[in-house]
């Protein structure tokens, strides 16, 4: 983990040169390409992505809103270790959009939007056992996204994306296991089921159930990768008699 990422080349004629940076360096951080606790310098990604400090700046910025670096003064900007409470947060919230987002989804999907969600899925089994861990989470994405699109609310995913960097470092850790791609699996089939029942009662259950899998895996994996992890504050004397 405490090699140099393979930082993606940026494509000047394609978006923004922040938002491409922003882009990369948050995957480079969530594949653990990047690791906890590391130091970043502007100069030398800079000079990595063959840009200039500017939107090297600006991407640092949006990564620190995100949760994922921290600027330490007068030292650079860190790789913030994975926070179990703003996992938990963000499962909280993320289970409250998409479950709201599949219970529309079961009353609003078409025979179109269904036949993209059986396409996700069938790409999903393909490459469950074979691929790389990156390429699977990239299918998941795909398919949370799709079912945003067949609730007619997009934006919802847009927010979502917001919210979950720090559970996709998580899920990075627990999905190079192929256990755990085949319950992913096995769970999205189970929401694809419901809605295509035109059920929305049992599609919530299922996302709840899908997005509750983390609370297992999480306290397990902190204490496997205890390096990757912040230290959980101990409450003072003080506190617990307050």
């Amino acid at each position: 983990m405490t090699n140099r990422p393979r930082l993606s080349k940026l494509d000047i004629n394609r978006e923004p040169m922040a938002r491409q940076v922003t882009r990369a360096l948050r995957q480079a951080i969530v594949t653990m390409q990047l690791a906890p606790g590391e130091m970043l310098s502007e100069q030398d990604l800079a000079q990595r992505f063959g840009v200039s400090r500017s939107p090297v700046r600006e991407a640092l910025i949006k990564l620190s809103e995100a949760g994922l670096v921290r600027v330490l003064p007068q030292r650079g900007t860190q790789v913030v270790k994975i926070s179990k409470a703003a996992v938990e947060d963000g499962r909280f919230i993320r289970a409250a959009v998409e479950s709201a987002v599949v219970r529309e989804a079961a009353l609003k999907a078409t025979p179109v939007m269904l036949a993209e969600l059986n396409a996700s899925l069938s790409r999903q089994k393909k490459v469950q056992r074979s691929a790389s861990t990156e390429e699977f989470l990239a299918l998941d994405e795909e398919f949370h996204r799709l079912l945003a699109e067949t609730a007619g609310r997009p934006s919802a995913w847009r927010m979502i994306e917001d919210i979950k960097p720090q559970m996709d470092r998580v899920r990075f850790l627990d999905m190079a296991k192929a256990l755990p791609r085949h319950a992913v699996l096995a769970q999205h089939i189970v929401i694809v089921d419901a809605i295509k029942a035109q059920d929305p009662v049992a599609a919530e259950q299922a996302m709840q159930q899908h997005l509750s899998e983390i609370l297992r895996s999480l306290p397990e994996l902190a204490a496997q990768y205890p390096d990757l992890f912040e230290a959980e504050a101990e409450a003072s004397p003080e506190a617990l008699s307050a």
